[in-house]
């Protein structure tokens, strides 16, 4: 049936309405558009911060992992916070000392109320980093008061560096000792599922790689592991020992006696970490808020009922008063923080390319006179450990000093990065050393033949196809991986006798793949003077010659936030983002897009089946070494 053909009368109607319904789409459109620009700018432009006044008290209860560099974007972050998801949260050591050092000298803040018990490390160093910088904010004559509702012993290290230390009367607080506990899967691997993992290693110390080919540790492993943690362990007894006024026989004596002591309180944790003086008082967080009114500035106002600023705002006010425009020379501090992988790597993981691009970058900027690189790492791939060892080569060799401060962690491709700074910084609570190499191969032909599915074919010579994990592994082919392990190690120990001006066989006697704390690393030669980033970025500038500290800066190399990000994590920031994010159903679906994802337990073991091409296996100086 044919449609009627309206007349041109008609016609001209229904395209005036169609060109008018348009328009108004389109004016609707777009004013619906200006109006919520106008709201997201509004919310972005205010800070939400209130002005800062004398006699304030600033509030550090920073809520997730301590880290040196967030490992997600500005918007993750955002998301996370206005969350709530305080396990995804981060803290970057440097915020955090840059508001304590603040703080120090701000006539506006009169005291700080710290809270450690939703905060968590991945080590002694950074701790003690933290920990100075409130000894020097109490030296200033400032009171810190810190508070939990319960403490491990890692959250009590830093709490104790407190005037005063109070606890929830239901709280706990238990110190227990250091422990380094692994699952094993020799059994699992080899004789359940018929998985042979073949192990090629330099040093009977490097043990990084054990678990996959015994059911427990080994004697060399135990005994290397309980050396370096027995030094870090009698540093944790004598810090808090120092701070509490106690001694670290005491404190030994009392962990040793823990169920008798516990059982006298009553199965009271909270009684029994003050009655053995750990705490100085037991009190809610309502009684702790009513003790800062009292002494500061009461605040009806105020969520706690004193007058406050809390750490983000603190940092925002600090910020404020930063010049726009520094044409200052820079101090450039590179972080290397995670593991050593190749190619470019988000935060969180160290590059090869991306961490060589930035000291690369650093090397060619004219206002960078000097570096300073900070290492958080258990290493590595060995060739992307070497990527980044050259640039601090080349640094170095471009004139521009290049000293190394290494945080919690920074042990076997951490420390080959690390070898050639002109100068080594390290906590005496660091872990660092495990120079050795590994590589490790399985091969699963047995577990293919418990399900009836064999391997066979032809190749052109007797090495084709030698590294196909269904087929078991010739020892000829061993031999070859061996010989690509050692001559790796030798690359090791001579880069490192060269960096530190020693033999190769003094530095063969303290490697082999054997922990050091910083302390023994000292002693040994592998590092030079115990500090933290502070030092290390005050000797980066004497090195250049800058003069005294105002008359230079100090710049993070990092890859720079997109507009966008920078928006969106602003207006996540404010109290009305913040609202929006955790109500609107926009918020929840993003804050659902934004959980984080677990990683397979087997991701290493699966990662070194990825050799780089013309290898044999992928070459690595790694260390399960953490605390």
């Amino acid at each position: 049936m044919n449609a009627t053909r309206r007349g041109p009368i008609a016609r001209f109607f229904v395209g005036l309405w169609n060109a008018m319904n348009f328009t108004r789409r389109l004016v609707f459109n777009l004013l619906f558009f200006g109006i919520l620009f106008l709201v997201l700018a509004a919310l972005a432009a205010g800070n939400g911060t209130r002005p800062l006044l004398e006699r304030t008290t600033l509030v550090i209860a920073p809520k997730g992992k301590l880290v040196e560099q967030y490992s997600t974007d500005p918007i993750s972050r955002a998301l996370a916070k206005a969350s709530g998801d305080e396990k995804a949260g981060e803290v970057q050591l440097r915020d955090l000392l840059r508001a304590i050092d603040a703080a120090r000298d701000d006539k506006r803040i009169e005291r700080v109320l710290l809270r450690t018990d939703k905060l968590s490390f991945s080590g002694y160093a950074s701790i003690r980093e933290v920990a100075a910088a409130l000894a020097k904010l109490r030296a200033s004559g400032k009171q810190v008061v810190s508070f939990g509702e319960n403490f491990d012993q890692q959250q009590y290290l830093l709490a104790a560096q407190a005037n005063e230390v109070y606890l929830d009367p239901m709280g706990g607080l238990l110190l227990e000792g250091l422990g380094r506990y692994r699952q094993y899967y020799r059994e699992g691997l080899q004789d359940k599922l018929g998985v042979d993992v073949h192990l090629f290693r330099v040093g009977e110390y490097k043990s990084a790689a054990e678990p996959y080919i015994l059911d427990a540790a080994s004697p060399a492993a135990k005994e290397a592991d309980l050396f370096w943690m027995n030094d870090i362990w009698q540093r944790f007894l004598a810090d808090i020992a120092g701070v509490r006024r106690l001694s670290p026989p005491q404190l030994s004596a009392d962990i040793d006696a823990l169920p008798q002591g516990i059982e006298a309180a009553g199965g009271d944790l909270a009684r029994y970490a003050q009655q053995h003086k750990l705490v100085d008082g037991l009190k809610t967080e309502e009684e702790i808020d009513e003790l800062m009114a009292r002494r500061g500035v009461a605040d009806e106002s105020a969520n706690d009922g004193f007058r406050e600023v809390d750490l983000d705002d603190y940092l925002k006010h600090i910020e404020s008063t930063l010049p726009r425009v520094d044409e200052r020379p820079q101090i450039a501090v590179v972080v290397a923080e995670g593991e050593i992988a190749g190619g470019k790597q988000p935060p969180g993981t160290i590059g090869g390319e991306s961490t060589a691009e930035l000291l690369r970058s650093a090397r060619d900027d004219e206002h960078v006179k000097a570096v300073v690189l900070r290492v958080d790492s258990p290493g590595g791939e060995v060739f992307a450990s070497e990527q980044i060892r050259r640039q601090v080569a080349a640094l170095k060799e471009a004139g521009k000093p290049v000293v190394v401060s290494m945080g919690d962690l920074a042990a076997s491709g951490g420390y080959w990065i690390s070898m050639n700074g002109d100068r080594i910084y390290a906590d005496p609570s660091t872990v660092t050393g495990s120079i050795g190499i590994f590589g490790v191969f399985p091969t699963v032909q047995r577990g293919l033949d418990k399900i009836g599915v064999h391997t066979d074919g032809v190749g052109t010579t007797r090495f084709a196809g030698a590294f196909d994990i269904t087929r078991a592994l010739d020892p000829e082919v061993g031999k070859v991986v061996q010989s690509v392990i050692d001559k790796g190690y030798r690359d090791f120990t001579g880069r490192v006798a060269q960096a530190r001006h020693q033999s190769v066989q003094a530095i063969d006697g303290i490697a082999r793949g054997r922990v050091w704390s910083g302390a023994q690393a000292k002693e040994r030669g592998l590092v030079d003077q115990f500090g933290g980033l502070e030092d290390a970025i005050a000797d980066a500038a004497q090195r250049a010659k800058l003069g005294k500290p105002e008359a230079w800066q100090v710049r993070y190399l990092e890859r720079p936030a997109t507009p966008f990000e920078r928006f969106f994590s602003h207006l996540a920031g404010t109290r009305l983002g913040s609202a929006w994010l955790r109500e609107s159903s926009l918020g929840q679906l993003l804050l659902a897009r934004a959980l984080p994802h677990t990683q397979d337990d087997l991701h290493f073991l699966d990662d070194a089946l990825h050799p780089r091409p013309g290898t044999p296996v992928k070459a690595l100086a790694h260390c399960f070494c953490g605390l």
